[in-house]
């Protein structure tokens, strides 16, 4: 089935899972949709980050995706129940990781770097409870580090200043597993492991959406024929500019005012 997959984030960040379903999927089309205007949705409220959601939803069915992934921790925890009822198709969220951190520890504390957005939501207090049981969860709001990122500063001074602000209480309480709860962060790993011990595992959700992705697809024998040249389109409703270094200087984005 030749229809694409839709990808949407609240800007650059849903790039690191684009990556990881192109790496699964080569044989996928898939559609990208930045909403960089409107980032970072973790300090909106609920209401605000589920229309934003179903305003990208709307603008993915309009390009016949065959699936949505959600690809924002803080959309995913506040909005895909309701898209789910919503819509006819298939939805992929992202969830902080926090199943698979709770098995890895070792000392049995595990730290949280996410969104307020996600952090405050019922999923994701929910998801604790049922998998962190017996495990000391230390969390922690990554403040600023989105509005970073969406401007090509996650290399800068004063990213790996607030990284060392915000990892220093988890490491001093103890933690030997760090979870990144927003997909913006998987770009902040090379500045992490400057600063964190290599006892630390550093764990994301890329992979796991990825093989959940392709699973959803097969169930649905979706999944597009092997041997064809994938095509990938990409939207922004801000600078194309920032969106390009994520996805590569051969990738065309497109500007859309919405």
């Amino acid at each position: 089935m030749d229809n694409p997959i839709g990808i949407f984030d609240s800007g650059v960040g849903g790039t690191s899972i684009w990556k990881e379903i192109k790496r699964v999927l080569p044989n996928e089309n898939t559609i990208y949709l930045a909403d960089s205007a409107n980032a970072p949705y973790g300090s909106k409220s609920k209401e605000e980050i589920l229309q934003l959601s179903i305003k990208n939803t709307e603008f993915l069915l309009q390009e016949n995706c065959k699936l949505i992934v959600v690809a924002c921790n803080t959309a995913t925890t506040n909005a895909i129940d309701h898209l789910r009822k919503k819509y006819p198709i298939p939805f992929i969220g992202i969830e902080p990781a926090i199943k698979p951190a709770a098995l890895h520890t070792k000392t049995g504390k595990v730290g949280i770097l996410a969104t307020k957005g996600t952090l405050s939501s019922s999923l994701f207090h929910s998801t604790s409870r049922i998998h962190a049981g017996g495990i000391e969860v230390y969390e922690q709001e990554g403040k600023g580090l989105v509005e970073l990122i969406e401007a090509g500063n996650q290399d800068s001074k004063e990213t790996k200043r607030l990284l060392l602000e915000y990892v220093k209480p988890m490491l001093n309480a103890g933690i030997d597993c760090l979870v990144l709860g927003c997909t913006h962060y998987p770009y902040l790993i090379p500045t992490l492991k400057k600063i964190l011990p290599k006892t630390i595992q550093i764990i994301d959700s890329g992979y796991a959406v990825a093989m959940q992705t392709k699973n959803v697809l097969k169930e649905n024998r979706q999944l597009r024929a092997e041997n064809f040249n994938s095509n990938h389109s990409f939207y922004t409703n801000k600078d194309v500019g920032l969106l390009n270094p994520f996805v590569g200087s051969n990738v065309q984005t497109q500007y859309l005012d919405f």
